[in-house]
């Protein structure tokens, strides 16, 4: 199985931490991912704008950079959602559809493809609030949403549940949006704000110590907000708290 990792934009940035946590996760389960060094942005931010035709060269190098692999693993439900189901500027070639289709965000990987059974090294004695992102839980479909009164699934919980010593604690509203939205917090601060100090309260009145999620986007516009609020919330990317890392 020949397995490449795409390291959002923001990640490499901002939180590289991330992507290491996600190599080195995936190397415990007998995976070498491959790293094409000429990747660049899946092209989420011009898409998010409605700049499709803007997007065709990023889709394009996307493809180019993935096109030889069996699988391509990223760290963000949105850029994975991004490439799966918006990746449209370019023509929809084989290769084309083969680079969408073999996307998977890492907790997709992890329980829909290696369907792992346990993390052994890792532990988390700590209080976790999770964060749903859009786009990974209602376009990855990564459990179930309160709208559709569904029967309650979770694919990240169910690997946290796996970690020792973690206790996850529930929100008053677990799958409402953190009003980052990419784009959106830029055309709409004052509402992503207030969506995020929303966000955040909830989580600290769950009782909850750290604040998990599969996307970095979303916990660096919650961290600011938290951070503002002057609540003691710490965020980490669920790679992080699989991989075993220190708290």
């Amino acid at each position: 199985m020949r397995v490449a990792l795409f390291v959002p934009c923001y990640v490499d940035a901002f939180e590289p931490e991330v992507g290491i946590a996600t190599l080195n996760l995936l190397r415990r389960f007998g995976i070498d991912p491959e790293y094409p060094f000429d990747q660049t942005c899946c092209g989420q931010p011009m898409v998010n704008s409605g700049c499709h035709a803007e997007a065709k060269a990023t889709e394009a190098l996307f493809v180019r950079n993935f096109a030889g692999f069996d699988y391509i693993v990223v760290p963000s439900g949105s850029c994975a959602h991004q490439v799966r189901c918006h990746m449209t500027a370019i023509e929809q070639t084989d290769e084309v559809r083969h680079v969408r289709e073999r996307t998977y965000e890492l907790v997709e990987f992890l329980h829909d493809v290696l369907k792992v059974d346990g993390f052994p090294w890792a532990e988390f004695p700590h209080k976790v609030s999770y964060h749903n992102n859009c786009n990974a839980l209602r376009g990855l479909f990564h459990g179930s949403m309160s709208e559709r009164r569904e029967p309650a699934t979770s694919k990240p919980l169910d690997l946290l549940r796996m970690v020792k010593g973690l206790e996850l604690v529930e929100k008053a509203r677990p799958d409402e949006c953190c009003g980052f939205g990419g784009t959106f917090s830029v055309f709409e601060p004052a509402v992503s704000v207030k969506m995020g100090q929303d966000k955040v309260r909830d989580h600290a009145m769950a009782g909850a110590d750290y604040v998990v999620s599969a996307d970095s986007s979303c916990m660096l516009h919650q961290q600011g907000c938290a951070e503002r609020l002057g609540l003691p919330l710490q965020f980490r990317h669920i790679a992080q708290i699989l991989n075993g890392d220190a708290a």
